[in-house]
């Protein structure tokens, strides 16, 4: 089964949204305040769908520690 542009789209913003999710911790008020490599690493991943338009073309961000 072939996926349309608009579906393969879906299905990244699914998957960047899992991302983004779990690191949402990071800004709770009672946890230290995010670093700057983390708060790139949430922008790049919202930022994801300007260069990327489906799962099989995306490059995901390396998730700092």
């Amino acid at each position: 089964m072939a996926f349309t542009a608009e579906e393969k789209l879906k299905h990244l913003r699914i998957k960047r949204n899992i991302k983004l999710f779990e690191t949402d911790y990071w800004a709770l008020s009672d946890v230290s305040a995010m670093t700057q490599a983390q708060k790139d690493y949430r922008q790049a991943l919202r930022d994801i769908t300007k260069t990327a338009t489906s799962l099989e073309d995306v490059t995901w961000p390396t998730k700092p520690e």
